[in-house]
């Protein structure tokens, strides 16, 4: 019989949890109430106390609720709350997790959430669900259901509501995946603007022998990505589209930060590298571009995403940036150069064409790349089935090389 965490703030919303726990129970799972609440007594009686949750992370329980500060306790079950639900799923305990709340509530269940891998049935009922919840979602798969009125009591919508988000979690707990094939695993970078190449070359790799997962390059796709080059799982790296650095050097709204590329560089697992889609900075509508930039180069991807194509000094910048990248690595990685265009909008007659900025950036890039790392020039574009074939070919080159003594 699966077992479902209820994890909550039992002191102020105690009712509506025991309310989604007893309608678990009547769908024939067990449920395991999770108490993370500080400040007063729990209104309902937990399986699991807030003593029992601080003493797993080594939190000193009666000095957190001397303080009489809400925001310290929150912070502190947001530690604490993870190491828990970790522990529980790892040890078989659990089998999926709801959690309902207004900011405080959010911010400790999607906490303990994000501790739990992928695949593991997540669900928050939150009153921040309609907003942007990147920072709770993280890269995890957790899903946000817009608690529509507060978590503050029972009533003719939050019935509704939890009854609904309660099915949901019962739901997503009955439903079994088939198991995953016994396969190595590649992971690939993709754009709208890059999908024939990264198809092309995920058919190649597929009759090689691996399963390859493939993620948009979107900010979270490109976290999501380096995330789980990060477990040890992954065998290869096929980094077609590394346009997320052109949002993050020039000011785009997809970003995957900081440390995008340096997952497999840090880890040893072996890569291929094109500046697919570093032709554009990615925005919402038009209304949303910065005044700074009037005058660039830009088109309508769609109504809601305006690309702008990215300068000769951007480009010369990014060149850089991936090669400082790059340059970290310690399994063997080879970058390769579609001389005639970054992506679909940059080829001859196109938008995006600039031989200029393309230049700058492939300058860059074999200036200050390290002698070691291969560099394949291919006077074709990004899509081209045969910059497609090389990329994968590398690939597979390099991962044959990794494994040799």
């Amino acid at each position: 019989m699966p077992t479902i965490a209820v994890l909550g703030t039992l002191n102020t919303k105690g009712e509506e949890h025991a309310f989604v726990a007893d309608l678990i129970r009547q769908r024939g799972h067990t449920a395991l109430l999770i108490d993370v609440g500080l400040l007063a007594a729990p209104t309902c009686r937990p399986d699991i106390t807030r003593e029992q949750v601080a003493t797993a992370a080594g939190l000193d329980l009666a000095a957190l609720v001397a303080r009489r500060d809400r925001g310290a306790a929150v912070a502190a079950m947001a530690l604490a709350a993870p190491v828990l639900v970790a522990q529980l799923a790892a040890e078989g305990r659990i089998d999926g997790i709801i959690s309902l709340g207004g900011g405080g509530g959010t911010a400790i269940g999607t906490a303990a959430m994000r501790a739990l891998p992928v695949g593991f049935p997540k669900l928050m009922v939150s009153t921040l669900a309609s907003g942007n919840t990147a920072q709770y979602v993280g890269v995890k798969d957790i899903v946000m259901f817009p608690s529509i009125v507060d978590v503050a009591g029972l009533n003719r919508i939050s019935r509704q509501i939890f009854t609904r988000a309660a099915g949901a979690i019962c739901g997503m707990v009955e439903a079994r995946p088939q198991p995953a094939p016994d396969k190595p695993i590649i992971v690939a970078s993709m754009f709208g603007n890059t999908t024939a190449c990264v198809e092309h070359a995920r058919k190649i790799l597929e009759v090689a022998g691996y399963e390859v997962l493939v993620f948009h390059a979107t900010g979270t796709g490109g976290r999501t990505m380096e995330s789980l080059i990060e477990t040890g799982l992954v065998a290869g790296v096929l980094d077609i589209t590394t346009t997320e650095w052109a949002d993050e050097l020039v000011g785009g709204v997809l970003s995957a930060g900081p440390t995008r590329l340096e997952a497999a560089a840090r880890h040893g697992v072996p890569a291929i590298v094109t500046p697919g889609c570093l032709d554009m900075v990615n925005f919402h509508g038009p209304e949303t571009v910065p005044a700074k930039f009037q005058g660039r180069n830009f088109y309508a991807h769609n109504p809601q995403v305006t690309l702008m194509r990215t300068s000769p000094d951007e480009c010369a910048q990014l060149g850089k940036i991936l090669t400082e990248k790059l340059n970290l690595s310690t399994a063997p990685v080879t970058v390769l150069l579609p001389l005639r265009a970054l992506s679909v909008i940059s080829a001859p007659g196109q938008k995006f064409h600039d031989p200029d900025a393309d230049a700058a950036l492939f300058t860059a890039l074999k200036t200050h790349l390290r002698r070691d790392i291969p560099v394949i020039e291919l006077d074709c574009t990004v899509n081209d089935t045969a910059f497609a074939a090389a990329c994968a070919q590398a690939l597979l080159k390099n991962i044959a090389t990794a494994k040799q003594p």
